[in-house]
């Protein structure tokens, strides 16, 4: 299935409000929201679920710190496949972003397929989790571990400064 499955609608200056207010801070209410924007409730609750329908808005999370709960250990892994059979690649799609301890995995052009991003509570861990969840998968060829030192989230937004945080098209 289509990450995306609906046709894709342009985004007016009203929706793109919404998301930068959004991707500013994910728990802001729906009359805040609402009232920032210049619409009524009703209108922006329509027009957010039609950003998380639309694919938009894919979710709003919780950024959790792994150190605080017991996973102080964080590593990039870089997977290579030997030979691409779909099969291989659709299986590692499916089912490395959900074991407990993934952050993120990324499948990117290049000499490497994947980057997974964990952490673990020792390396121990860590090694136990690429020997039995990585380089024992079909068509893994290689998986080189990056020990993170540091990690910092991103604090941008998706949305570029110089467009209009609001339907009149007054910036901020």
């Amino acid at each position: 299935m289509p990450k995306n499955p609906l046709p894709p609608k342009p985004l007016d200056a009203t929706d793109l409000a919404l998301v930068r207010l959004l991707e500013l801070d994910g728990r802001t209410s729906n009359a805040t929201l609402a009232r920032e924007v210049g619409i009524a409730e009703s209108t922006c609750l329509v027009r957010v679920r039609s950003l998380r329908e639309r694919g938009v808005v894919r979710g709003i999370h919780a950024d959790v710190d792994p150190v605080a709960v017991g996973r102080p250990v964080e590593a990039m892994i870089a997977v290579r496949f030997g030979g691409h059979r779909r099969s291989h690649f659709e299986e590692f799609t499916e089912q490395v972003p959900q074991l407990p301890g993934v952050l993120g995995a990324y499948h990117v052009s290049g000499a490497i397929d994947y980057y997974v991003h964990v952490a673990t509570e020792s390396a121990d861990a860590l090694r136990d989790f690429v020997l039995d969840h990585l380089t024992n998968r079909p068509g893994v060829l290689h998986a080189e571990t990056s020990l993170i030192f540091e990690s910092m989230r991103g604090r941008g937004t998706m949305t570029r400064p110089d467009e209009p945080a609001d339907p009149a098209g007054e910036t901020p």
